[in-house]
């Protein structure tokens, strides 16, 4: 039987494949914790909005030639991470 772990890097191969997106590093464990941040600091379902649209940001960055895939895909995280968090330090406490 396969672990999690192992189960998310087959999966996330097949997805990329599928989206003819062979030979794009996906960094599972920062994708997961940038869910993870905005799910505990939003709402649990912010989590994949959040990274579907960090996602979308990186993707129209690289396109458009603004930076690298890797620039990209870090810089969408870094600002999704960032007010996920300040997000949740201003909102009422009820």
């Amino acid at each position: 039987m396969k672990s999690q772990d192992e189960t998310l890097e087959d999966w996330c191969r097949a997805l990329l494949q599928a989206l003819e997106l062979d030979g794009v590093d996906i960094d599972i464990n920062e994708v997961l914790g940038l869910a993870g941040v905005a799910a505990h600091s939003v709402v649990r379902p912010a989590a994949p909005l959040t990274t579907f649209i960090a996602g979308f940001a990186a993707g129209l960055a690289s396109g458009t030639g603004q930076a690298t895939d890797e620039v990209s895909m870090r810089a969408a995280m870094g600002v999704a991470r960032k007010l996920a968090k300040e997000y949740a330090a201003e909102a009422p406490r009820e």
